[in-house]
């Protein structure tokens, strides 16, 4: 535990300077994340012979950062990944590659790049006070969920995938963060109605997200997908659940609130 307390408090305070400064150092701390955590995906799947192809999820990791830095049209994007998706075509035709390993490695690319560039999205189209939202709800989450399963939980959530995880621990996640969400709200002035809705939906996505990072690994047998932060396990286990968080908050904000 001390360990773990000790790497938060050594990590937050530069989460704390790219979230707040955003521009390059955001847009960089993002393509690092993304290929630190698409190798430890990638390397957990070939621990069961799954071979999913490295460069794709690289490439396209570093498509999504030029697409921040230099403004390069959307489309250029959408072309690119396109490109990308018959070249592995062609790797499975003359069968360098199975069609397995083509799946997991669009997944990556999807669960994690993709995914994690909503962080970006929402501070260049949204406003910098929703990306706090995301960090909010997934922590929150995570601490609340955290001890209310540890004072009162008593019926398992879904033992199979994750035996530590309960019910009352669920909801007391879902709880704290709305609470967290309203006192933001409150802080910064925006709907309460609008929060309380992101709070409650985000937290399920949240806890989502970690279940989902939790049934691969059961899949795969392993504990944590790195050791790179000692007492927290690997870049994608901090980040399993802003993975499934940024999007949301993100589509929700866009939808219904611009």
């Amino acid at each position: 535990m001390f360990i773990r307390i000790l790497s938060s408090v050594i990590l937050l305070p530069l989460l704390f300077y790219i979230l707040i400064n955003g521009g390059v150092p955001l847009y960089l701390g993002v393509f690092i994340v993304s290929i630190i955590a698409l190798k430890e995906f990638y390397s957990a799947f070939r621990l069961k012979e799954i071979n999913p192809i490295n460069i794709l999820g690289y490439i396209t990791s570093t498509v999504f950062f030029l697409f921040f830095v230099f403004r390069i049209d959307i489309n250029y994007v959408y072309s690119m990944i396109t490109v990308l998706f018959f070249c592995s075509s062609i790797l499975l035709i003359w069968k360098k590659y199975t069609i397995i390993d083509m799946g997991v490695t669009f997944l990556g690319i999807i669960y994690i790049p993709y995914f994690l560039s909503h962080i970006v999205f929402i501070k260049e189209f949204i406003g910098h006070n929703f990306i706090w939202v995301v960090f909010i709800i997934a922590w929150m989450t995570d601490t609340f969920a955290y001890f209310s399963g540890y004072f009162f939980g008593k019926h398992k959530l879904i033992p199979q995938v994750s035996p530590k995880k309960t019910i009352e621990g669920s909801i007391g996640g879902i709880v704290g963060s709305i609470l967290s969400c309203i006192v933001f709200a409150y802080i910064v002035d925006v709907s309460i109605l609008h929060i309380t809705i992101i709070g409650f939906l985000g937290s399920i996505l949240a806890q989502l997200g970690d279940l989902f990072a939790s049934s691969i690994k059961r899949f795969i047998k392993i504990k944590d997908y790195g050791k790179l932060i000692p007492g927290h396990g690997g870049i994608l286990d901090r980040f399993d659940s802003i993975l499934f968080t940024a999007p949301f908050v993100y589509y929700y904000v866009l939808i219904f609130m611009k």
